[in-house]
């Protein structure tokens, strides 16, 4: 496994985060694994040299925090591990249990300790933008939870690159704790972040970490056109279901299976290497519900893809509109 920096911090991450979403309980998704099923992922994820962990408040409604805490506690000591978090969806419902207020995120950050069991978080991000909050509340209650100890570095996810930058230049004016990374959408089959985030990314000395790399299984190789249940997630994922499913994604998935029957290797992995080849990209954020896939998509960093390889990959691709946040 090869560590990079996350954006210009000292900070080393692995090449792959191991996104955590699939773990927790099947009572907040019918695909979601049980704690005892979850825990050998993140053993294996160890072992394989992943160092990156990515969860957030909101997953299986807190319960994900739960079963990633006790896992790396049982696993793993502390400092070897770099523990990611996020902020914005309620975990319980009430008027103030969501969004970017100072109130729902001094809260929240404690509740998400609470549950991983541990002092500190290593990168604390917010989900999403919060259209109804002053970005000045927002980042000056950020720059406390760092100032207080509770998170060493802060992150962003899913929004347009203009409220980004203004973000950024806010915190650089006022002297707040900045944003190192962007968690954002990210494959080949929604490329439309290449326009304005990424070069922002790049010209500011961000860490992009992309969510769904694999376009949540659509490039996987088992999809078929006018079906949506090659997995018990694609059955239920709704918010998945209004991602993908062009006939022109389609197009880009069968190039995706005929690259990797070419090269011997899985399509996942295909799709794996073109995300972490692209300029800028730090670690793509991964999720795996069967053991081996885990160990597959690490063997996926070490694929080269030649010009022609990643010409024949993007040439179907057409402009979407702005999906994901």
């Amino acid at each position: 496994m090869d560590y990079v920096r996350l954006g210009t911090t000292g900070l080393r991450v692995s090449r792959l985060c191991l996104g955590t979403m699939t773990y927790g309980t099947p009572n907040w998704r019918p695909w979601v694994l049980d704690e005892a099923t979850s825990r050998p992922f993140i053993k294996r994820a160890l072992e394989l040299g992943i160092n990156f962990f990515d969860t957030a408040d909101m997953y299986s409604r807190g319960v994900s925090e739960e079963v990633v805490g006790r896992a790396l506690k049982d696993f793993a000591r502390r400092e070897e591990v770099v523990l990611a978090t996020k902020v914005f969806y309620p975990v319980v419902d009430h008027s103030n249990g969501k969004g970017l207020s100072r109130k729902h995120i001094m809260e929240a950050i404690d509740g998400s300790l609470r549950r991983l069991g541990t002092d500190y978080v290593d990168l604390y991000q917010i989900h999403r933008f919060d259209p109804h909050t002053p970005i000045e509340e927002t980042l000056e209650a950020l720059h406390d939870v760092v100032k207080a100890g509770k998170a060493i570095y802060l992150g962003a996810s899913s929004m347009y690159a203009w409220q980004f930058a203004n973000m950024l230049a806010t915190q650089r004016l006022h002297g707040w704790t900045r944003f190192v990374s962007m968690q954002n959408h990210y494959n080949l089959v929604y490329r439309e972040e290449e326009r304005e985030m990424l070069p922002l990314c790049q010209a500011e000395g961000i860490g992009v970490i992309p969510w769904s790399p694999l376009a949540r299984g659509f490039l996987a190789g088992n999809r078929k056109r006018g079906t949506k249940d090659a997995t018990p997630r694609e059955q239920h994922d709704e918010f998945g279901h209004g991602l993908y499913y062009a006939d022109e994604d389609y197009d880009i998935a069968d190039r995706v299976v005929e690259l990797a029957k070419r090269k011997g290797v899985r399509p996942i992995q295909v799709a794996l290497a073109w995300v972490a080849q692209q300029p800028g990209v730090t670690a793509p954020i991964v999720g795996a519900s069967k053991l081996e896939q885990l160990d597959q998509l690490v063997e996926g960093l070490s694929i080269e893809l030649t010009p022609e390889d990643r010409a024949f990959l993007e040439e179907r691709y057409v402009p979407h509109k702005v999906l994901g946040l």
